[in-house]
């Protein structure tokens, strides 16, 4: 039962659209409406698991207008929830660094979520590991794989939790397709597709194409899925990109110059258990995909292998709904379930983006009381910090093959993994 560990408190580091459907320019337009980390902070604090929660920005003016919406979309909406949490920075002021206050406040054993731009995630992430709190991160973990590495180690110092927001492992299609696919022999060709609408590139125009890129944040779903299928099977060894630009940096998105539209990478990888047996995997990512196509996430993959083959759409899961002013739109409950329980209470603690949250809360918990070390996460097929360092190495290989238009080998020597 919750009731019988101790309660845990949690500092949500990032107040947009992943943490509280609030954007620069008002409520999210996208599937996020009312978010998704606070949502489900603010219900397993209702349910026995959570207890101070606290949230960091940059900017204290924000935050009225985002209690107003959480009030609005969430307190009013479903019963007995309390949205309330300590903010940072405090007042009108603005503040980069205000995360280092709010991970202060905290005691070892408490857990910060971090939902930030791509370039601030390796930070924040070992300012709080080295304070002995325990991470959850959302992908990609870091950009760079040295600072994989040094996370990996530090977690292990400091003896804390560490798991990456990889929830697609946790969709039930996904985990299925994952155990299939080991009865289907030996990898042969993995393609992935993921696709925003344009429309992203305003509520990203703060970071996009300046502190990351699409494929660090759209691909590594779809990458990490392949790495997590190829686990003890196979592993990646030379990574070539290429990229499409033209849209975002023209009128009305005026992204930077070096923004790219669409990053397509061609991973080399070879068996673990036959020398003969080499596979090939595409993983494509855009943030230019066109509007109103019922979707907010275009996403699919296809994976074949020496003895069969797996088709997955999880855009368009045979539940579709028409209205007259906004025409047909694609539904997925089994990620976030917004609507409210017969009782009134919110009713998504099934959706894997919920799951994806509370394993890791059940897991810093459960390392809290002893019953559990950090390590036996490693072993249980979980998206921590040292299960997902290939993840990290085939995206961080695909921005140095873009930026130095060459082929980037991934090398396994001595225990490490490197780049050349």
């Amino acid at each position: 039962m919750a009731s019988e560990l101790k309660k845990l408190s949690v500092l949500m580091c990032g107040t947009g659209e992943y943490t509280t459907g609030w954007t620069g320019s008002g409520a999210s337009k996208s599937d996020k409406k009312i978010g998704v980390v606070g949502l489900t902070c603010f219900d397993l604090r209702r349910l026995g698991k959570l207890d101070k929660l606290s949230m960091v920005g940059t900017n204290g003016s924000k935050f009225p207008a985002i209690r107003t919406h959480l009030q609005e979309n969430i307190a009013n909406v479903y019963k007995d929830m309390d949205i309330s949490f300590d903010a940072y920075p405090q007042g009108e002021s603005i503040d980069p660094e205000a995360y280092k206050e709010a991970i202060d406040k905290l005691s070892p054993g408490d857990a910060v979520i971090i939902f930030t731009p791509d370039s601030t995630h390796y930070r924040i992430s070992l300012y709080a590991i080295e304070r002995g709190l325990h991470v959850l991160v959302t992908k990609p973990a870091v950009q760079l794989l040295q600072h994989h590495r040094e996370l990996v180690e530090a977690a292990k110092k400091h003896n804390v939790v560490c798991f990456v927001e990889h929830h697609k492992r946790f969709d039930p299609v996904y985990s299925d397709a994952k155990a299939r696919a080991a009865s289907l022999g030996e990898f042969n060709f993995f393609s992935a597709w993921m696709s925003q609408p344009k429309s992203q590139l305003e509520t990203f125009r703060a970071w996009a194409g300046k502190d990351s890129d699409i494929s660090y944040y759209l691909s590594s779903h779809h990458i990490d899925i392949h790495c997590w299928m190829m686990q003890d099977r196979a592993v990646p060894t030379r990574v070539v990109a290429s990229a499409a630009a033209g849209i975002a940096t023209s009128e009305p998105f005026n992204c930077v110059p070096q923004t790219e539209d669409t990053i397509t990478l061609l991973v080399d990888w070879q068996s673990l258990t036959s020398p003969t047996h080499r596979g090939t995997a595409v993983y494509t990512a855009s943030w230019t995909a066109p509007l109103k196509a019922g979707i907010h996430t275009g996403q699919h993959w296809y994976y074949m292998a020496e003895k069969g083959e797996i088709n997955v759409d999880q855009a368009h899961r045979g539940y579709d709904i028409v209205q007259d002013e906004t025409g047909k739109a694609w539904y997925n409950p089994f990620y976030m379930k917004y609507s409210p329980s017969e009782s009134g209470h919110f009713d998504g603690q099934r959706g894997y983006g919920y799951v994806s949250i509370e394993k890791f809360i059940d897991a810093a918990r459960s390392v809290n009381a002893g019953q559990t070390q950090p390590g036996d996460y490693d072993k249980h097929g979980l998206p921590t910090i040292a299960n997902t360092i290939l993840t990290t190495a085939i995206l961080n290989a695909g921005r140095i093959s873009l930026d130095e238009k060459r082929p980037v080998a991934i090398k396994h020597a001595d225990g490490q993994w490197s780049l050349e």
